[in-house]
Formats: C-alpha cells, structure tokens, sequence
C-alpha cells in the first residue's frame, strides 16, 4: 500500500520572516506612512522638474490668494485720522499716501506708526484696521507749553522739552512763557518749576534766560533780572518772593537781584538811582 505524504503546516523561512517583520511597530509605521510619503514626494518632484508645471502651479497658487486678499471684507476703503489737529492730520496723510481701496494685507501697520510716530508733534499714534474697511489712526498730540527762541526763531515745546513745531509769531502764541539761551531747550521742566513758583511776580515776566547751559536769569519788565543759581534754584527764587513780599523790594528801583551765592545775596541798583543816591548824599554832607 503506498503511503500518502502530508504538506508540512508550518510556514516556509522566509514567510516565517515576513510575518514577524510585520509584527515589529517600526516596519508597520514605515510601509503605512513612509512609504506612501516617498511615493508621492517622488512624484511631486518627477512633475515639478519640469519648468512649465512651476510655472503653472506658482500662477495657480497667486490666483487664489489675489481671490482671498480682495475679498470685501478683506478690503480698506479709507482712512479715518482722530486726535490730530488739521496740520498734523494733513503730515499723515501726505507721510502715508495710500491709494484706496487696498487689501488690508498689502498694509505695514507697524511700519505706518513708526512713520507717523517721527513727526515732531506726535507724542503717540496707534494704526489699525477697524469693521467697516477703515483705516483708523489714532494720534496723541504734544501740547505746547513754552517757547524757545534759538537760533531758527521761536520753537514750540511740550513740558518735556520735546520740538511740536515751529511758531510764526509771538503775539499768536502771547499766553506761553517763553524762554531763551543755548541749552534751554533741555531744561524745559525746571523752566516751568520756575514759571510756577514766580507767583506774583509772574505778571511782569518776561522770560527766562539760560545762562552757560546751566542756570537761569529771570527776566522781569524794567530790565529787571534775578541771577538764579544753578543748584536749587526754586528755592533761591522762594527767597526772593518772600523778601518781595514783606519789603516790595522788586517794586523799586533795582536792576538786578543776585541770587548765585546762596549765603550772600547781592542787590545792584540802576544808573540812575546810584546818582540820585550821590546826590542825595551829597546834600546831606553840605547841610
């Protein structure tokens, strides 16, 4: 009887390999993503080694973010400028020339507010795009406070010293202080510390004067002036108020009050009534 061979059940050497390959995380991960990912790389660079199929795409690619950026909503209509006077507002806008309506993605408003932010009187400016398509720029403005009369003609200050603007005329801006002097410029906040400690003197003020960069003379009307020392010179000036006050000494005939030397205050008289002083005294020795 001839005996009947069986195939053997188990699974050859290299199925055998194979199925435990297939069990390993690794090879799994690769054939289900590495695999088609240098697949599809592969293609991509066989269709983009040609120059033509570039070309196309980058066009195609243009087409739709042009379609995206001009969309409506998308899309600034005007500018609209609150906080600054008519001259400032017309810098901005001659500054910013923007030809509307534009893309809202074609604006550098980073760039736009550091541009308006170097004009002279633009203490603070805030740029942004608002609903509505509106360009909107919000500016803060220097406030003058005080004139600088320099070497180009009147200057107008903020309290901090900083440049707003050329001034025209004097009498346009007769309620500011105003001071003078190399330097002046720089010492604009201990200028108004003076300003307001003049008290009643501060009706026949003419000016400050900064005298070497680093004090100040207190102009008065009759070419009157106080020499203010260069430390503490508030307070040197509250001294003079305070003698003005109890003997009306800035009433009289005086040119000047000189206040450098704290500890030895120094008054000098006019010309004229030093002679009318000799001449009294010279009567007197007659009698």
């Amino acid at each position: 009887m001839q005996q009947v061979t069986r195939p053997d059940p188990a699974p050859s050497r290299w199925s055998y390999r194979m199925q435990r390959l297939m069990l390993t995380p690794l090879f799994r991960f690769l054939l289900r993503v590495g695999l088609p990912m240098v697949v599809t790389f592969a293609a991509l660079s066989i269709y983009f080694a040609q120059e033509g199929n570039r070309d196309t795409f980058r066009l195609w690619v243009s087409d739709i973010r042009n379609e995206i950026e001009t969309r409506p909503e998308f899309m600034v209509k005007l500018m609209a400028i609150d906080g600054a006077g008519g001259s400032v507002a017309e810098d901005i806008r001659e500054i910013i020339p923007i030809d509307f309506p534009i893309s809202s993605f074609d604006l550098d408003l980073d760039r736009m507010r550091q541009t308006i932010a170097e004009l002279p009187a633009v203490k603070d400016v805030s740029v942004r795009v608002r609903p509505g398509g509106v360009l909107q720029v919000d500016v803060t403005e220097r406030l003058p406070v005080i004139l600088w009369r320099g070497e180009d003609g009147l200057a107008l200050l903020d309290e901090h010293g900083y440049y707003v603007g050329q001034a025209e005329s004097r009498i346009k801006y007769a309620d500011l202080p105003l001071i003078a002097g190399e330097g002046a410029d720089r010492a604009v906040p201990e200028a108004l510390a003076l300003i307001q400690a003049a008290g009643p003197l501060r009706s026949r003020m003419r000016g400050l004067v900064r005298m070497g960069e680093r004090r100040w003379d207190l102009v008065l009307d009759r070419e009157q002036r106080i020499l203010l020392p260069e430390d503490k010179p508030v307070q040197a000036l509250d001294r003079v108020i305070a003698l003005h006050q109890a003997q009306d000494v800035m009433a009289r005939d005086l040119a000047q009050v000189d206040m450098r030397i704290r500890s030895r205050p120094t008054i000098r008289m006019n010309e004229a009534a030093v002679e009318q002083w000799w001449r009294i005294n010279k009567i007197g020795f007659k009698d």
